[in-house]
């Protein structure tokens, strides 16, 4: 009878183990995984090269500004997202200009696309992503170019 109790006294130890183990694996999977697709500024990388061509309004998906880079890789079509922040930052993009993007190469459909966070041309430097890959609107200006105070709380 002795070694009866301690066979039940065992397996519900080992019972309560594996629930515990289990529970603890759970909660270390319910942590947010990280989605590939996800933009990620660890996963950023900066291209230099010369515009080849600019459109302000791209017929190619995604949808929005668009810049062909030369680079010492090739041409790469990159995705800048809101024309608008370029124009208000008189930042143009001509032919032939020098420039820096910082930004990720993030799928889409069935390839990968280039999505600009920053651009750089020469002094200037227009952000036109969030840290977590979200397009940027424009700003809001006063009648003298300033930039207005947005209204709300504060």
């Amino acid at each position: 009878m002795n070694d009866d109790m301690l066979t039940r006294a065992t397996t519900l130890f080992a019972g309560v183990a594996l629930c515990c183990s289990a529970a603890a694996l759970a909660q270390e999977q319910a942590k947010t995984p990280v989605h590939v697709n996800d933009y990620s500024v660890a996963r950023e990388s900066a291209l230099q090269g010369k515009v080849v061509e600019y459109s302000p309004n791209s017929t190619t998906a995604p949808m929005g500004a668009h810049v062909k880079v030369q680079t010492f890789s090739g041409v790469i079509d990159v995705h800048l997202g809101n024309a608008h922040l370029l124009a208000q930052n008189k930042l143009s993009l001509e032919p032939g200009d020098a420039i820096t993007i910082t930004g990720e190469n993030i799928p889409f459909g069935g390839g990968t696309i280039f999505a600009a966070r920053v651009i750089t041309k020469g002094a200037t430097s227009v952000t036109l992503r969030s840290k977590n890959g979200m397009p940027l609107l424009m700003n809001p200006r006063t009648a003298n170019g300033q930039l207005a105070t947005p209204a709300g709380a504060r």
